[in-house]
């Protein structure tokens, strides 16, 4: 593959989990990308030493471990790996959630057939047909659907996923930054989703696995749908409310060090 690609995995308060997508780094996904950059932000619990102690046992000179300096919420941390990407000379940036619900296998049909290639990004979708869901209650997969449709509605396009934990980007569709002012939490990705509208990105949803087994969710469901659905009706009335402040904290960038080697980035 003649693409310089980087595999982002954000990891948050997920000690238990995050070893067993490092498993998932065999040597065919770790030959796929030049640098695997794995964030903490600042989680409380043992996140930081399980990976130092599994990388202790398995060496893979690829993994980066890197601390962000504040806790910058998802969001906040897929703007810096969106930064890095592009100021290292990435072409691509995955992202791989650090909590084991995805599998970066289900991206390995994608990249052997260059399906990305045509495209601005690809979306890991839970709820397309070829997706596989385990321990996902019926309840919440209705939930997902119907915003889906709603989104779908507002965008003029077919929506299967509002955000899963699997995701590549095009470095090329990054380097404006047209995302910086976008919520620092999980409703980052609701508004990529409205901005592929707004500025014609060139998205597909691909079909992948996603399971919640022991991982601890940071959903507040009933006040994240309503700012959500608030979101998407703003947007259709004015689809240049995309370019406000969304931020609670303006911050001029998002940093993090190095952890063995306390080194900014």
């Amino acid at each position: 593959m003649s693409e310089k690609m980087m595999l982002f995995i954000p990891a948050y308060n997920c000690e238990k989990q995050i070893v067993r997508v490092l498993a998932q780094l065999d040597e065919e996904v770790s030959s796929l990308f030049e640098e695997i950059l794995v964030v903490n932000n600042r989680s409380t619990d043992n996140t930081e030493g399980a990976v130092l102690s599994y990388l202790g046992e398995y060496p893979n000179d690829k993994v980066r471990l890197v601390r962000n300096d504040e806790n910058y919420g998802l969001g906040g941390s897929q703007k810096m790996a969106f930064h890095y990407a592009v100021d290292h000379g990435y072409d691509y940036v995955c992202m791989l959630h650090g909590d084991d619900q995805g599998n970066i296998h289900d991206f390995l049909p994608m990249f052997r057939k260059g399906i990305y290639k045509k495209h601005d990004c690809v979306l890991g979708a839970r709820f397309m047909r070829g997706s596989r869901l385990e321990g996902y209650s019926a309840f919440r997969t209705f939930g997902n659907i119907v915003y889906d449709f709603i989104f779908a509605f507002v965008t003029h396009r077919r929506i299967f996923d509002l955000g899963s934990g699997l995701n590549l980007y095009s470095t090329r569709m990054l380097r404006d930054g047209f995302f910086d002012k976008f919520p620092d939490n999980l409703m980052f990705n609701y508004l990529m989703i409205l901005a592929a509208h707004y500025y014609d990105h060139d998205i597909i949803f691909y079909p992948v696995s996603w399971r919640e087994d022991d991982q601890v969710s940071n959903v507040k469901m009933v006040s994240q749908a309503t700012a959500v659905l608030k979101m998407a009706f703003e947007y259709m009335m004015d689809h240049e409310k995309i370019r406000q402040e969304y931020r609670d904290v303006v911050r001029s960038a998002y940093t993090c060090q190095n952890v063995e080697e306390k080194r900014i980035v």
